[in-house]
Formats: structure tokens, C-alpha cells, sequence
């Protein structure tokens, strides 16, 4: 299984959109500050997470989301998420 999730800072207050195939080490990583964008912080949480069968599936939906470079759009789907 692999995965595209969104993670949030709250302490500089930007969300990171990555892809992996462990989520809860990727975040640790993160926090840890092995990713020279998050290493900024130390206060990474998951916010939103989609599953997919393949890598290339969710490095193409990763860009996908990464693209759009839009805030609003990021928030929405973690919204959408947070209510169904």
C-alpha cells in the first residue's frame, strides 16, 4: 500500500504534501527534520492521507495535488475528510 498524505505545522503554519509507503515513518522523518522544506519545524501531525495499490499511482497524485499550489484546495480536501 502506498500513500499520499498531507501533513501541517502549526508553528509555521504550512501544510507538506509527500508521498510514501509508511506514513507514520515518514512523519517522524519529518519531524526529525531529515526533508530540508519540513525541517522548518518539528511539530508535523498527519491532516489527510489517500491510499493507493501502486507508487507511480500516488507520486501522480502527489504532483497532481502539488500543481494545483492552491491552499484552499488542500484545506477542502481535509475538510471533505474531517466530515465523511
Amino acid at each position: 500500500m502506498f500513500y499520499v498524505y498531507i501533513i501541517y505545522s502549526k508553528k509555521i503554519n504550512k501544510y507538506y504534501v509527500g508521498s510514501t509507503e509508511n506514513i507514520d515513518l515518514r512523519i517522524e522523518r519529518h519531524n526529525q527534520g531529515t526533508t530540508r522544506f519540513t525541517s522548518q519545524a518539528n511539530d508535523w501531525v498527519l491532516a489527510y492521507y489517500e491510499t493507493f495499490n501502486s507508487k507511480s499511482e500516488a507520486i501522480k497524485r502527489e504532483y497532481e495535488i502539488k500543481r494545483i499550489k492552491s491552499r484552499k484546495y488542500i484545506e477542502s480536501l481535509i475538510e471533505k475528510n474531517w466530515h465523511d
